[in-house]
């Protein structure tokens, strides 16, 4: 049989029509030959989320949303979207919308759960939740510190209105004097700091020199140092330990009253009697100065001597 023009024509046209709403349906997350469930979300926000966009679980793709549109006389927002057919999580699983990159794209992924008895059919409507995204969190943490911003300007500002209220032309004048002043103190330092420079630099012999004896000075105390731990410290304070308890032993035999010294100390006879000879000498001396001729005389006659009388008053 021969086809004419026109039937071609006309199958070209039905075979365009297919290739269509394939590419259509495939555009669409829909598929001709595949069987699907349609499920439903409501959200209060769907920013970012289009037609098309894959529906994943745990990451693996099981559909794409269908349609996004108004829920009829109300201002939230209806998503229709497909999954495969083969699924048998629970109606009371959630359907999240999520930030899928950085650029703001939104995806709905699906948080299963798993019960038997209340299998997901095509038509019901998920538990509907929207996870922050990172320029949501972003935002959400700028906001206060927008606010904290705003405030230390604010108070900033009253800062500088306060300084330039109390700064009048006397104070400034006297901050700018204050400022020479401390130039002229830095100045004076720094000529301070080149004097001594000069200084060191002048006296750098003398000053090695001294480094130079308190070198020597050190060595010396660590050889005293060697010496005396060379010592036999111990024989030198055992003898002065034997020396001690010998004092030790005199100074009681004086105290008890042994030997001359002890008398001396506690025999009050022994010091009287010492006590009047000695007066009994002083006597004598002054006698024999005073009378010599009583004591020491030349006589050719046989004068007769006078005796000495120790009660006599001259």
């Amino acid at each position: 049989m021969k086809l004419t023009k026109e039937i071609k024509a006309a199958l070209f046209v039905l075979l365009g029509v297919f290739l269509f709403l394939i590419g259509f349906n495939f555009l669409n997350g829909t598929s001709l030959f595949k069987s699907e469930k349609n499920l439903y979300a409501i959200y209060d926000q769907v920013e970012g989320l289009q037609s098309g966009t894959t529906v994943t679980v745990n990451g693996l793709s099981v559909g794409k949303v269908s349609s996004i549109d108004f829920l009829p006389n109300s201002n939230r927002i209806l998503v229709k979207f497909t999954v495969r057919n083969d699924l048998n999580f629970s109606k009371n699983s959630i359907a999240e919308i999520y930030e899928s990159g950085l650029i703001g794209g939104k995806s709905i992924a699906i948080i299963p759960v798993l019960d038997r008895n209340r299998i997901l059919v095509s038509g019901d409507t998920l538990v509907s939740r929207t996870k922050p995204g990172l320029t949501d969190v972003v935002g959400s943490e700028i906001a206060p510190l927008q606010k904290k911003l705003e405030q230390i300007l604010i108070n900033v500002d009253t800062l500088v209105s306060s300084l330039n209220t109390v700064l009048d032309d006397k104070a400034q004048q006297g901050l700018n004097k204050a400022l020479s002043e401390v130039s002229v103190t830095v100045s004076n330092l720094n000529s301070i700091s080149n004097s001594l420079s000069k200084i060191l630099v002048s006296q750098e012999s003398n000053i090695n020199q001294t480094i130079n004896n308190f070198s020597e000075a050190s060595a010396n105390i660590n050889q005293i140092s060697d010496s005396l731990s060379k010592t036999d410290l111990k024989a030198l304070v055992s003898e002065i330990e034997n020396t001690a308890t010998t004092l030790n032993s005199i100074f009681k035999s004086i105290d008890s009253g042994e030997g001359t010294l002890g008398k001396l100390m506690k025999d009050d006879g022994l010091y009287n009697n010492l006590e009047a000879s000695t007066k009994e000498v002083k006597l004598l001396i002054k006698d024999l100065k005073e009378h010599p001729k009583r004591y020491v005389h030349f006589s050719l006659f046989g004068k007769k001597e006078t005796p000495y009388n120790s009660d006599k008053k001259n």
